[in-house]
């Protein structure tokens, strides 16, 4: 039975990267009550990332976004592979199809949003395990200094992560585009801001949540949220 299931997994990957999607898509309403028209979904990994579940990808089919950002979003780990040479980076949920409720998540229904892991370090060197956790890697939980509760010698690389939205915006920047919103653990931030690109992406003034409800704050450890918006 599992042989069967993971030849049917191949089959509808492989049928949907032979899909042709053509002109730009259209996000509609907004992150919290929206849609996604002529979407584009992400190749399930690159050279350096990869789609943090198949269980997400191929049966939950919510690696979708609007074409504009599966660009920018690709584009900037090119550029990923180059400044960062290091990590492997874990890309996680983006939206359904065609956009509209994805629970448990309250926004990610217009395709602008996506979520992306926290790059890890063991023993200050690049740490890949988590990347294959899958749906489980939303119940890591990390302390204040940003070590792993299961594994104190796990931490957050708030340095690679820093750079790696520094070059997200910079890249959407030169496609129309920004970085709108991040949403990340609120007592976190300050561990982020402090490293050396920190420092400039506060500079950068891009805007990061400042309040959440607890639950909410509380599963943004892990990850962090990105919002994306388009100039006008």
């Amino acid at each position: 039975m599992y042989r069967i299931l993971i030849i049917i997994l191949v089959c509808f990957h492989s049928f949907i990267l032979s899909q042709k999607f053509e002109g730009e898509s259209k996000s509609v309403g907004k992150v919290n009550n929206g849609k996604l028209v002529n979407g584009r979904k992400f190749p399930y990994n690159g050279e350096n990332y990869q789609y943090f579940s198949p269980f997400s990808y191929y049966i939950l089919n919510r690696a979708w976004t609007h074409s504009k950002i599966v660009d920018i979003t690709l584009e900037t780990y090119k550029e990923c592979e180059k400044k960062i040479p290091h990590h492997h980076f874990l890309l996680m949920e983006c939206s359904k199809k065609n956009g509209g409720k994805m629970k448990p998540h309250r926004t990610h229904q217009n395709g602008t949003s996506i979520d992306f892991g926290t790059p890890l370090l063991k023993d200050g060197k690049p740490y890949k395990i988590h990347n294959s956790l899958g749906l489980y890697h939303y119940l890591m939980t990390f302390d204040e200094k940003g070590n792993w509760t299961n594994n104190k010698r796990v931490t957050i690389d708030f340095e690679s992560m820093a750079q790696h939205i520094l070059i997200l915006d910079k890249i959407a920047r030169k496609n129309n585009m920004y970085v709108k919103k991040v949403i990340f653990k609120i007592n976190l931030k300050d561990n982020l801001f402090n490293t050396k690109s920190g420092k400039k992406l506060k500079r950068k003034k891009i805007y990061f949540a400042r309040k959440l409800p607890k639950i909410v704050d509380n599963l943004h450890d892990d990850h962090y949220h990105v919002d994306f918006g388009f100039h006008k």
